[in-house]
């Protein structure tokens, strides 16, 4: 009977190298949301939509995870910290 390697059923699962994640940030430039892996910050075009605060809110956070979603981490490069 040939050997066969024990491999558990995790170990064939596909390898995700990050989960990226909505967080908020807080810096001395920005505060707001953005993403955990990369440089992307979320901004509003323009002044909440909506005819209530609730609705405002709804619109927002959509309009929030629409973008996060969608954006390409590649495309939002953290910039490198200076060596001292």
């Amino acid at each position: 009977m040939p050997e066969t390697a024990p491999y558990s059923h995790v170990a064939r699962r596909p390898r995700v190298d990050s989960v990226r994640m909505l967080i908020w940030i807080e810096e001395q430039r920005f505060e707001g949301w953005g993403c955990s892996e990369c440089a992307w910050a979320f901004k509003p075009s323009g002044p909440p939509a909506g005819h209530s605060l609730a609705e405002m809110m709804e619109i927002y956070e959509r309009l929030r995870d629409k973008e996060f979603a969608a954006h390409v981490c590649a495309e939002h490069p953290r910039a490198k910290k200076a060596k001292v």
